[in-house]
């Protein structure tokens, strides 16, 4: 039985491995655009210098499991074909491409390997004094823009949003405004409308806002997740108004049964874009395929969430709890109780991904 695993992310590297070590005669191969594992929650810190992203891609896979560098091109009936013209049969897929970035022109994406390290080049040969500027006060800006400040105090690091870390309750959203003035980080509640490469002072960013005055910026990122790759699209499969494949109950397209759709890239009703969210569905989608082999009756997906977690620079962070439907409550730990947790959360996801050792909490229904 010949399976393909396109994309080894957390969704992705969790099937294979899981799959691997519930039915041993598969064939297993995982197709990746890159050779490294990128724990994506830890971008930030590779922007920064104050920590890695990057592992190699066979060292997170189990034993027996092919790893193909490529970038699939579309998926068609039983087959996919790559962009160097090769193709490659399957009976069953798993289709775990995450999300991807669409950047503002003239600012650096940080929600992408190689925009990570485009913003890490470029940051490291900023001097001091200079500013940086992190467009989105989601929970991916607030830690991009802390991280920067706390690796480098001598640079002067903003961040705009129409709200920042909105998802969190009241109290927690103080408590990260807190974090950020403690670092240093200028708060700007706006819009931007354009970037004007090197039209600012001093050959910088001319930044233009909606409502108040443009400024100048050395560097400027881009910290909004935007959307995801077409593939589904390209290859027929249905997909939401967002671009996400549909699936039914149990993961599995609704187009093509033989294709399981996990982590960003699948429509999955009262899901959001997280590794919290990406590692039950990779997990669930591999027990499913398994109990299908073994002639047994699949159980529906279900996931329920804990809170969510966020670092403001190495020595702060905050843990925001909520109900299973992700509605926060008021209750959260902050400071350095809760980096520890944050750090923990990360290496679990980690480990968890490479060993398929991971439990989750199930749905309120």
């Amino acid at each position: 039985m010949r399976v393909l695993v396109v994309g080894a992310g957390y969704a992705g590297t969790i099937a294979a491995n899981r799959l691997a070590r519930k039915v041993k005669a598969a064939e297993i191969t995982v197709i990746n655009p890159r050779p490294d594992f990128v724990e994506r929650v830890r971008l930030h810190e590779r922007i920064a210098g104050t920590g890695a992203a990057a592992s190699p891609l066979t060292s997170m896979l189990s034993e027996g499991i092919t790893a193909r560098l490529g970038t699939v091109d579309k998926i068609g009936d039983g087959q996919v074909t790559l962009d160097d013209g090769a193709s490659l049969d399957f009976d069953h897929l798993f289709l775990a491409v995450g999300s991807t970035v669409e950047p503002l022109p003239g600012t650096v994406p940080v929600g992408t390997w190689e925009g990570a390290e485009e913003a890490r080049a470029a940051l490291a040969q900023l001097p001091g004094g200079r500013a940086v500027t992190v467009i989105g006060g989601g929970l991916t800006g607030v830690e991009t823009a802390s991280e920067i400040a706390f690796g480098r105090p001598d640079l002067r690091v903003r961040i705009v949003g129409q709200t920042i870390a909105a998802s969190l309750s009241a109290g927690a959203q103080k408590h990260v405004r807190t974090g950020l003035d403690r670092l240093n980080v200028e708060i700007v509640e706006d819009t931007v409308t354009q970037i004007a490469p090197g039209a600012g002072e001093g050959g910088g960013d001319m930044v233009r806002l909606g409502s108040r005055p443009r400024f100048t910026s050395d560097l400027t990122l881009w910290a909004i997740i935007g959307s995801v790759p077409d593939l589904a699209t390209r290859s027929g499969l249905e997909v939401d108004s967002d671009g996400r494949a549909v699936v039914d109950e149990h993961l599995r397209s609704v187009t093509d049964p033989r294709i399981f759709v996990v982590g960003d890239c699948a429509a999955v009703p009262g899901s959001r874009a997280a590794c919290a969210t990406a590692m039950p569905q990779g997990a669930h989608a591999a027990d499913t395929l398994a109990r299908v082999i073994q002639g047994r009756k699949p159980k529906p997906y279900s996931m329920g969430y804990t809170g969510q977690a966020l670092s403001l620079g190495r020595l702060d962070g905050l843990v925001q709890l909520s109900r299973r439907n992700d509605t926060v409550r008021r209750f959260y730990v902050a400071g350095r109780t809760a980096a520890v947790a944050k750090e923990r959360v990360c290496r679990y996801a980690r480990f968890g991904a490479r060993t398929a050792v991971y439990a989750w909490l199930r749905g309120s229904k």
